[in-house]
């Protein structure tokens, strides 16, 4: 019995704190990912900007005009407004008959 409650007490701290912060890192790791030239964004530490380039590791945010700044990628805690992207669609080639 008592094993049974300590298997118990394992399956509710898994469900209830583990698994939600494995989705939590997740979707962040996808969003600073996504991230590209244009979006608005939140620093951990509160800086708002907007991103105008992104490397591997970094991403460079204007915080001013004319002020840039270099962050890591994990320092972007969100993103406020996303560019949106369209994706180019060629234009369909006429045949000639």
């Amino acid at each position: 019995m008592p094993i049974l409650m300590i298997v118990l007490l394992f399956g509710v701290m898994y469900f209830m704190m583990i698994r939600p912060q494995q989705k939590r890192r997740r979707e962040a790791e996808q969003m600073q990912s996504a991230l590209s030239a244009g979006d608005e964004v939140v620093t951990i530490g509160g800086l708002y900007g907007t991103v105008t380039g992104v490397d591997d590791e970094t991403v460079m945010i204007e915080v001013a005009p004319g002020v840039q700044t270099r962050y890591a990628r994990p320092a972007i805690a969100r993103v406020v407004k996303q560019v949106e992207r369209v994706e180019q669609v060629p234009d369909e080639v006429e045949v000639k008959e």
